[in-house]
């Protein structure tokens, strides 16, 4: 067994009455290939069982260190624990969660041979199959297609563009860009938009490493910080910060529910639409909010402006990237996709 003084990586793992996965969890941990681990499983005031199993596997393997907390969420506990972390590299992990026996060692190796990274994620098998309903099915396959930083970038505004359980971050990032944030949305999609507002890159190993577990407790079900406005108000925050920072007009395109929710919640940000692109007949000729709405190859004629791709299907965003780089525009520099 590896040495608990010497820990090679810092596996960060709250619990919250997860008495019925905890020891799965675990269990996967103890597999790994790469055994310089320690764990710093942070108990957030568990009601049932989640810190009596926690102990008792502290006293089987001296690598895994319990911290018992009232309880305040997870981002207090996330925060309240990281000081506890030793190692140079902190692995995300949730406590109703299994990882593949060479998750660790891939991240830490991905990490070690480029130093450039900040962080790398990796992809997941969402579980159990048999209640998966169609919008985590695609979710799952979407992560697929994110492989490497570029896409990570390029999808930030997209959705999530990793899996919060499967990052692998370097501890003194984490440290030096605040930890976790509660701003009303999301804390880990909060987390990967800042690492990218500060210029940091994240890589993925294009494997599927970590089993990921859905079931109807999962904050992304019950917590309000989780749902779809919220996210949205999240891209709006970050795209106004960012790739609309200094400019008040902007090309939207797309004004189906997903470009609307976006025009909304850029306005309140002072970000409006100089004009609409879309291909719908009916709406061509008209005016959104004072905005024209124009087809894609009137866009030749206007002068340079930001464009801000707001559609829903990953079909139509192929399309609309193609058609922006066939005309000389550049992902990042002159157009961002978002949903």
């Amino acid at each position: 067994m590896a040495s608990a003084q010497e820990p090679r990586i810092s596996v960060l793992l709250p619990a919250w009455n997860a008495a019925a996965t905890l020891p799965a969890c675990l269990a996967s941990l103890a597999r790994q290939s790469e055994r310089r681990w320690e764990c710093v499983l942070a108990d957030d005031g568990s009601a049932d069982a989640t810190l009596d199993i926690a102990r008792a596997a502290a006293a089987a393997d001296p690598r895994i260190r319990v911290l018992a907390f009232a309880h305040r969420g997870i981002v207090a506990t996330l925060n309240d624990a990281l000081p506890h972390c030793r190692a140079a590299l902190v692995a995300r992990m949730d406590a109703d969660d299994l990882m593949h026996r060479d998750r660790l060692a891939a991240q830490a190796a991905l990490l070690d041979d480029a130093p450039g990274l900040a962080a790398v994620a990796c992809h997941v098998r969402l579980f159990p199959r048999d209640r998966l309903g169609d919008g985590l099915r695609a979710y799952e396959r979407w992560l697929v297609s994110v492989d490497a930083p570029r896409r990570v970038r390029e999808d930030a505004f997209v959705e999530s563009p990793v899996a919060h359980p499967t990052l692998m971050l370097r501890r003194d990032v984490l440290r030096a860009i605040g930890a976790y944030r509660a701003m009303g949305w999301a804390e880990d999609y909060d987390l990967v938009l800042r690492l990218l507002e500060a210029g940091h890159e994240i890589g993925v190993v294009p494997r599927r490493l970590v089993c990921w577990r859905d079931h109807p407790q999962r904050l992304t079900h019950n917590d309000a910080a989780y749902r779809i406005e919220r996210f949205t108000a999240a891209k709006a925050h970050f795209l106004a910060r960012g790739f609309l920072a200094g400019v008040e007009r902007y090309v939207l395109w797309g004004y189906g529910l997903t470009g609307r929710a976006l025009r909304r919640a850029l306005a309140a940000h002072g970000k409006t639409p100089s004009h609409v692109v879309e291909l719908h007949p009916g709406r061509l000729g008209q005016t959104i909010h004072g905005a024209p709405v124009i087809a894609p190859d009137a866009l030749a004629a206007l002068p340079p402006h930001r464009l801000v791709a707001s559609v829903a299907g990953v079909e139509a965003r192929t399309l609309i990237r193609r058609f922006l780089r066939e005309r000389g525009r550049e992902e990042l520099r002159d157009f961002v996709c978002a949903a």
